[in-house]
């Protein structure tokens, strides 16, 4: 077996481990530990919504709600029922907790968050998200990886260390992220036990042997030295936290229980992964006739109350100023729903951020909606995911520009949804993040031109179809403090719904366009 074989398939390397009746998998911190700064003590949640969340069930336009009741009535929420944050917005009837962190200003909504070139494949859009890779890029390293191969070649010689005893990462459940997969090796390894964190045997070293089986040997015997030491630091942690508030009995809140756990019992790892499953809600998305019950219904529900019950336990312990999370999922639905009372696979959909250094409040804008809704239609883009790893990245984990650019990709946005450590005491309104566009003549016979003010900076216009596909960049250049008239050619095109998205900074804005 190859080195990077072995490595990859290394969580196979198990023993038993249990905190708090919760099955525990930990990742090695080496995976993050140049994209950390070690004089600080930040901490990053990450939850991961398996399936595909139908994101215009939980964060509901009212401003398009006519329009998607007649794409979308089987499965549409009664308007008078969602918990509306403003006159345009609202959560799912069954967020109070998500509605109360977002009143609270400890929650910010990113709007439309996906890719250019959507895949609709669990895997390879898993795949995606994990690497941070263009669509049409196979990339077997992980974002995080191929950053840390960069500086630390020799993992996992000499770790952990005095300056590195904690694990950076660990990962709640039995799915590790590839996020941390080098070049060469995967910096990742799982325990999964019973009582409490055991101790693999270990091995006496034996005469050098330079032979490739010899050293294979030797990295097995590293491996089974290093998950010794981060099982013990990991189990002295547990025992000396604990949890300030009760927590509902939903498996996504034992995870998060067990993340508050930890990090008030003083273990260092800066990046916690939780998950919660179900999302891909083909059928039964609802109970025939009766929308506000289904499996929608219940996700929403563990998902908000756990993550409420989570903030609130980690605002108790004082720990408000140092743990920020963030959900992802691997793609939205459809806009029109289906006959089976459910969504099929779809393009964007929003992400939230929570924490007491979030600034609370609404990132984009409202998806447009529109009566001749194709089947297969789902949200366009308007963020570009990597650009909220980016933010997070420069402004959470202190990581220079330069450094994130060559772990992710040149043109990222960033996006200020983070903030000095403050408590937050209610919402912001972020117009400011928008460009003034508009598309005339709409619909179209085949050529219309985009309107567009800019500040003065690199713009950039593309042009999407409704899967979410990359037609072609129509600009990509630095153009002057002004107002511009953009020629848009669909001439080459069948008539449907086709989208344009320009940016420029951190500022966006995404165009439905009609070509008939």
């Amino acid at each position: 077996m190859k080195r990077r074989s072995f490595i990859q398939t290394s969580s196979l390397v198990t023993l038993p481990l249990m905190l708090g009746g919760m099955e525990v998998t930990a990742i090695s911190k080496s995976s993050l530990a140049t994209l950390i700064n070690p004089d600080t003590d930040k901490v990053l949640v990450l939850v991961q919504l398996n399936g595909g969340n139908d994101g215009l069930n939980t964060f509901i336009p009212l401003d398009q709600f006519d329009n998607l009741m007649k794409v979308r009535s089987n499965i549409m929420l009664p308007e008078t029922s969602i918990l509306k944050t403003g006159d345009n917005n609202g959560f799912h009837p069954s967020m109070e907790g998500f509605k109360s962190l977002y009143d609270t200003g400890q929650m910010g909504v990113i709007q439309s968050v996906s890719y250019p070139n959507q895949n609709r494949s669990h895997f390879r859009s898993t795949d995606i998200w994990n690497s941070a890779s263009d669509s049409e890029d196979y990339i077997s390293t992980g974002w995080l990886g191929r950053h840390f191969d960069l500086e630390y070649p020799g993992y996992p010689d000499d770790y952990p260390n005095e300056d590195y005893p904690d694990p950076f990462a660990i990962t709640l459940g039995y799915v590790v992220s590839e996020t941390c997969q080098g070049d060469l090796a995967n910096f990742s390894y799982a325990t999964i036990g019973s009582d409490g964190l055991g101790q693999l045997v270990d091995t006496v070293s034996g005469e050098p042997d330079n032979t490739c089986y010899g050293m294979e040997l030797d990295f097995v015997k590293k491996v089974v030295t290093q998950s010794n030491a981060y099982s013990t630091v990991v189990s002295d942690a547990f025992a000396k936290g604990n949890n300030m508030v009760d927590y509902p009995d939903m498996k996504l809140a034992d995870q998060l229980k067990i993340v508050a756990n930890l990090v008030s019992g003083g273990l260092t790892t800066k990046v916690y992964v939780v998950s919660l499953g179900g999302f891909d809600t083909h059928a039964n998305q609802v109970i025939g006739g009766d929308t506000l019950n289904g499996t929608h219904t219940e996700l929403m529900d563990e998902l908000s109350s756990s993550i409420a019950a989570f903030q609130a336990d980690i605002n108790a312990l004082g720990l408000q100023e140092r743990v920020i999370g963030m959900t992802f999922s691997e793609f939205g639905r459809r806009i029109a729903s289906n006959d089976g009372f459910g969504t099929d696979h779809g393009t964007a959909a929003p992400l939230f951020v929570f924490g007491g250094c979030v600034k609370g409040g609404i990132y984009g804008e409202n998806p447009q909606i529109s009566e001749n809704i194709l089947p297969n239609e789902g949200v366009p883009m308007q963020y570009d995911f990597r650009s909220i790893y980016a933010s997070i990245l420069i402004d959470w984990f202190e990581v220079e520009a330069s450094q994130v650019r060559s772990v992710l990709f040149e043109d990222f946005q960033h996006i200020p949804f983070l903030k000095d450590c403050i408590t937050t005491t209610g919402i912001e309104e972020f117009d400011d993040q928008l460009i003034t566009a508009t598309i005339y003549p709409n619909p179209s016979e085949g050529h219309a031109i985009l309107e567009a003010d800019t500040e003065g900076g690199k713009v950039g216009v593309q042009l999407y179809d409704c899967n979410g596909s990359l037609l072609k960049i129509v600009l990509d250049k630095k153009l002057q403090k002004s107002h511009h008239s953009i020629p848009i050619d669909l001439s080459l095109y069948a008539s449907g719904n086709y989208f344009v998205r320009i940016v420029e900074g951190s500022k966006q804005k995404t165009l439905k366009i009609v070509k008939i």
